[in-house]
């Protein structure tokens, strides 16, 4: 056929016997949740743009959202759009919510809403009772209830319009950072909701809660760290545990079975994250994919991915949802339901969605226990014979070809511990490979109806180590120098330099960029990654203001709060050479097919390019990513993700690129796709802001012309 279609219709082509096309038209098609469904499945029937048409794909509209900082660039928006009846309701680069017509992306509304903590959001959660029609939105310890077709806020939920978060999640000594910066998913009237808290000791609770969709009332809670009589109440020691530890929260999101009434939930590592000689025992239910009864809370079964986590390897994302077919004790195939959660070490861990049992073995591996002083190990940890989508070894013989100072990074990690997962961190140099966040992260992977997963990756070492730390006492004198060394040196480096990829950035000079009050807010609110430092004392927080801007009259303080956590890392260093290159040989960021009935690799490509590299005659080499995919009936799988600003089409069937276009800035975050008018539509929010790279406040929608 040589002529286009009127772009109103989907093409869907049907041979007919005279080898004609028949084309049908197709109704809109929404995208209604946080990837896609409750299944988390990255998936939608559309098929429109396909394999033959791909490569016209043009602009049809743009949408600033706002709030970019274009001066610092350490603004972001990781949120993955959902479209309801036509509207598109998603979070600006200011962390405000905004709804836009869905086909020509002018804007119904925005919110002006002035505690928003700092946080960045990933999206929206919609709820309708077909009349009623709400939209929950996180912000800062906020979880607010909005008017969908005004944005107002519903003053009947909860106090005027907002629930505090942080209620209830109070224990003795713990600080105030508390987020819900992942969408929530509904039940029926309930609104299950998982917060993002502190990673150090003195981090909230992790409760899992749910909440009446109407009045906010709260209606069941799941402890993660149980009481005296709940089950794993003795994987802890001291206890009570919730006395003295936090964390285990549900950060990354969670998946639904509607029609079983099963919500399944990964939770998040204990704090303080790297050291664990405080909380002896496999500390359930940290580390864990939960399958809870939705109406309840209550527990139909768990699975712990990680025992006394001591590494920062929670699980990254939300869990999805498929049906795989495997061959019975009979020989026979049968249909299974499954659940499959991704991990930052490369690993899929797949369970029968309804009894928990693993779909392949799972093998308690044993590990070296010989810690810093103090530590008790796991000795096993559970390992999956298959599926994996990471490289799981980083050793001298890895170490990339054309690195700059080769022979220097050798001598390096020739004295390091490396070469295999679960190394017990010391104060020798440490590697973890994939690193500290992915392998997978919190784009999560994509699955179809034929039981295929498409999950990014990436493959950069990571090194640390642990150094003593004086025990802080309340009352003890301590100067500015020592309260960066406590709070801030694990991740902006004991120099104040930051990492090298700009994720967390130098403090060195800060003064020449922003006002002592301008620091004081940050340290107030949080920005992107980092959490709110707002229960620090004032002259606390005056005394690190004085130390990062050299004030030549620094005074000592003391201290309100204690600390029974004898060490602290050395940050989250991803070990890039001198000319900006990671030192791992590529790939460095992966895309890769796995077909999850058999747990094979179907095909793994290159994910992101440096284009300079490639012109020097070097093969794509894959770049740190974070994001997550889209995959279409019509077998294209659409990502971004990358540093390198692009945003492509792939060939589902054989990893094959088929499209790509430049962004106004990187888009970290997952795309959405929906028809409007009988038009389909692929959208991404473009914020940037990480990787070094310049922040930005579009979203951008391609359509067929």
């Amino acid at each position: 056929m040589n002529r286009l279609l009127p772009f109103t219709l989907v093409l869907v082509f049907i041979a007919s016997a005279a080898n004609r096309w028949i084309v049908e038209p197709a109704p809109d098609t929404d995208w209604a949740e946080y990837n896609g469904d409750g299944a988390r499945s990255h998936y939608s029937l559309l098929s429109q743009i396909d394999a033959r048409n791909v490569g016209q794909l043009r602009v049809a509209w743009t949408y600033a959202s706002g709030g970019a900082d274009t001066t610092q660039h350490r603004t972001q928006m990781q949120c993955n759009p959902i479209v309801i009846d036509g509207v598109l309701y998603g979070v600006s680069a200011g962390t405000q919510a905004f709804a836009l017509d869905a086909a020509t992306g002018r804007e119904r509304w925005k919110t002006r809403l002035t505690d928003t903590g700092g946080t960045t959001s990933r999206g929206v959660t919609y709820w309708t009772d077909g009349r009623d029609k709400r939209i929950f939105f996180g912000a800062g310890k906020w979880l607010y209830a909005l008017d969908a077709q005004t944005g107002e806020l519903i003053l009947s939920f909860g106090e005027q319009g907002r629930i505090n978060l942080k209620k209830g999640l109070e224990r003795p000594g713990a600080d105030e950072y508390v987020a819900s910066n992942t969408p929530n998913t509904v039940y029926k009237n309930l609104l299950i909701v998982g917060v993002r808290v502190a990673e150090t000791e003195t981090a909230l609770l992790g409760d899992i809660r749910a909440f009446d969709v109407r009045t906010g009332r709260l209606v069941w809670t799941f402890r993660t760290i149980p009481q005296p009589g709940e089950l794993g109440y003795e994987t802890w020691s001291p206890r009570p545990a919730r006395q003295y530890i936090g964390g285990a929260n549900a950060w990354a999101g969670m998946a639904i079975d509607r029609q079983r009434g099963i919500v399944y939930i990964p939770t998040g590592s204990a704090a303080y994250d790297f050291y664990g000689g405080n909380r002896k025992g496999n500390n359930l239910f940290a580390n864990c994919l939960l399958a809870l009864d939705a109406a309840t809370g209550r527990r139909l079964w768990h699975y712990q991915l990680v025992h006394h986590d001591v590494w920062d390897r929670d699980p990254p994302a939300p869990p999805n949802l498929l049906t795989v077919v495997q061959n019975g004790h009979d020989g026979q195939p049968r249909r299974i339901d499954a659940v499959a959660q991704i991990t930052k070490q490369g690993y899929v861990f797949l369970f029968d969605r309804v009894t928990g049992k693993p779909l392949f073995p799972v093998i308690e591996q044993p590990v070296a226990t010989v810690g810093v002083p103090g530590e008790q190990l796991s000795p096993t940890q559970p390992i999956p014979t298959k599926p994996y989508f990471a490289r799981q070894s980083f050793t001298v013989n890895d170490i990339n070809s054309f690195a700059a100072h080769r022979d220097s990074l050798t001598g390096v990690l020739q004295k390091a511990q490396t070469g295999r997962a679960y190394i017990p961190i010391t104060n020798q140099m440490t590697v973890f490979f994939p690193g500290t966040d992915g392998g997978g992260q919190w784009g999560g992977a994509a699955v179809d109806p034929q039981g295929m997963m498409y999950v990014p990756s990436k493959e950069i070492p990571v090194y640390t180590s642990l150094v003593k730390r004086k025990p802080k006492a309340a009352g003890v004198t301590v100067s500015g120098a020592q309260l960066y060394a406590l709070r801030c040196a694990s991740c902006h480096g004991a120099d104040r330099r930051g990492n090298h990829d700009g994720s967390y950035p130098s403090l060195v000079a800060v003064q020449q960029r922003l006002s002592d009050a301008q620091i004081d807010e940050v340290l107030q609110k949080g920005r992107g990654m980092m959490p709110s430092f707002v229960h620090l004392p004032e002259a606390e927080r005056r005394a690190i203001i004085d130390f990062l801007t050299q004030k030549t009259d620094q005074k000592a303080v003391r201290t309100t709060q204690t600390t029974g956590v004898p060490y602290q890392h050395t940050g989250y260093n991803r070990w890039y050479d001198a000319s900006g290159y990671p030192v791992s040989t590529p790939p460095w960021g992966t895309l890769t097919a796995l077909d999850l009935n058999t747990g094979e690799r179907r095909w793994q490509v290159p994910l992101g390019e440096y284009p300079e590299l490639t012109k020097r005659g070097i093969p794509p080499t894959g770049t740190d990513n974070y994001g997550g995919p889209l995959i279409t009936a019509s077998k294209l799988l659409f990502i971004a993700a990358s540093r390198d600003e692009r945003f492509r089409a792939f060939d589902a069937q054989t990893g094959k690129v088929l499209w790509q276009a430049q962004l106004p800035a990187a888009g970290y975050a997952s795309p959405s796709t929906y028809a409007a008018a009988g038009k389909q539509y692929i959208v991404i929010a473009c914020g940037g802001g990480k990787l070094k790279t310049k922040s930005g406040d579009r979203y951008v929608a391609f359509a067929l012309p």
